[in-house]
C-alpha cells in the first residue's frame, strides 16, 4: 500500500512586497503646499537679489528680515492653533499693545528683566482667558469677543500710557537687541522664534492636544459627543494665543526698546493672512505651523523688498491683499475636489 506524503506546508506566510528605495517615496509624503510656499519665499529672494543684489543679500538685512519676521511669528503661531479649532482672534495686535506698555511702566521696570518679561507674559495670558471665557463658557461669538477685547485693550494701552512712548532703561532689554548678543550670528529674537515654531509644531502635531483642536475645528459636535470638552479645549486655545501675544510683546520691546500703545498696529490681519496662505482652513479642521510661519516670512520678505525699491506703502498692501485672496481661492478649489 501506497502511504501519501503530504507537502511540506509554507509556514512562513506570505512573500512581503518588496520595499521601495526611500528616495521612492519623498514625492508622495511631500507637502505640496510647503513645497509651493517655499518655492514662492525662493522667488521673492530671487526677486530681492536681482533688485537690490548689494542691499537685500547683505548679512545685516537678511538678519533684519529675521528679526522683523519674528514678533509676528510668534503671534501666528498663536492665531494657527486658533483658527484650526474654529475660531477667530482678532484682538492679538491690541494684547501685544497692552502688554508691551504695561510692562514698560516705570513701576515695572524697576523690577529689571525679569519683570519685563513676567508682566508681559501674564498681561497676554489674562487677555486670552478673558477672550476664552467669553467665547468657551459665555457662548460669544469669538468675532465679537475678540473685537471687544480688541477695543478694550487699545483703550487701556492709550491710558496707561497717555499718548506717550515709554522708553526702556533696563539693561539686560536694551543689550538683547545689540549685535554682540547674537549667538553665532542669529538675533536671540531669531531663536526664540524658532523655540516657538518647533514647540507649536510638537504640541499640533505629535499631542493629544493638537489632535483635539483639530477635532473641535472639524465637528465641535461629534469632538464633544466623542468624550472632548470643547469648552475648556477653547478656553486652553486662547489662552495659548494670549501666551503668544504676551512673548511677542517681549520680543518688541526688545526690538524697538520702548512701549507705545500703538505697538501691534494690524497685527491681526497680519497673523489670520499668514495662517491662510500657509494652508490653515479659515473653517476650521486644518492647522500647520510650518505653513504659518512660512506665510509670515513671504510677507516680511515682500515689505523688506518694497522698502529696499523705495515702492509705496499702499502698493504693498494691494500686493498682500492679492495673495491673501489667491490663497482663499485656492482653499476652495482645493476643498471642492475633495
Amino acid at each position: 500500500m501506497t502511504q501519501h506524503v503530504s507537502p511540506p506546508r509554507d509556514t512562513a506566510g506570505p512573500t512581503p512586497p518588496a520595499r521601495l528605495p526611500v528616495w521612492r517615496g519623498l514625492p508622495a509624503r511631500a507637502d505640496l503646499r510647503t513645497l509651493s510656499l517655499l518655492g514662492v519665499l525662493a522667488a521673492l529672494v530671487v526677486i530681492g537679489g536681482v533688485t537690490k543684489p548689494d542691499e537685500f543679500l547683505d548679512t545685516r538685512n537678511l538678519q533684519l528680515v529675521l528679526t522683523q519676521a519674528s514678533v509676528i511669528g510668534v503671534v501666528t503661531v498663536g492665531m494657527t492653533f486658533v483658527i484650526t479649532s474654529g475660531g477667530i482672534d482678532l484682538s492679538v495686535g491690541a494684547i501685544v499693545a497692552l502688554a508691551s506698555v504695561w510692562a514698560t511702566t516705570v513701576a515695572t521696570q524697576e523690577y529689571g528683566f525679569a519683570g519685563i518679561l513676567f508682566t508681559a507674559v501674564v498681561v497676554g495670558l489674562g487677555c486670552g482667558l478673558v477672550n476664552g471665557l467669553l467665547i468657551a463658557y459665555g457662548g460669544m461669538v469669538p468675532f465679537i469677543a475678540t473685537l471687544a477685547m480688541l477695543a478694550s485693550a487699545r483703550g487701556l494701552a492709550l491710558q496707561i500710557t497717555d499718548g506717550k512712548t515709554q522708553i526702556v532703561s533696563v539693561d539686560g532689554i536694551l543689550n538683547l537687541g545689540e549685535r554682540d548678543s547674537y549667538v553665532l550670528g542669529v538675533p536671540p529674537l531669531v531663536l526664540v522664534f524658532a523655540s516657538v515654531t518647533v514647540l507649536g509644531w510638537l504640541l499640533l502635531n505629535r499631542t493629544t492636544f493638537g489632535r483635539r483642536t483639530v477635532a473641535v475645528g472639524g465637528n465641535a459636535e461629534a469632538a464633544r459627543l466623542a468624550g472632548i470638552d470643547v469648552r475648556r479645549q477653547r478656553l486652553y486655545l486662547y489662552l495659548l494665543s494670549g501666551l503668544c501675544c504676551g512673548i511677542a510683546a517681549f520680543l518688541l520691546i526688545v526690538l524697538s526698546g520702548s512701549g507705545q500703545n500703538t505697538n501691534g498696529n494690524l497685527y491681526e490681519l497680519d497673523a489670520i493672512a499668514a495662517a491662510i496662505i500657509g494652508g490653515t482652513l479659515l473653517s476650521g479642521g486644518r492647522g500647520t505651523v510650518t505653513g504659518s510661519v512660512l506665510g509670515v516670512l513671504i510677507f516680511t520678505t515682500i515689505t523688506n523688498i518694497f522698502a529696499l525699491n523705495n515702492l509705496q506703502s499702499d502698493v504693498q498692501q494691494i500686493a498682500k491683499g492679492a495673495i491673501i485672496v489667491a490663497a482663499v481661492l485656492v482653499q476652495r478649489r482645493t476643498a471642492s475636489t475633495t
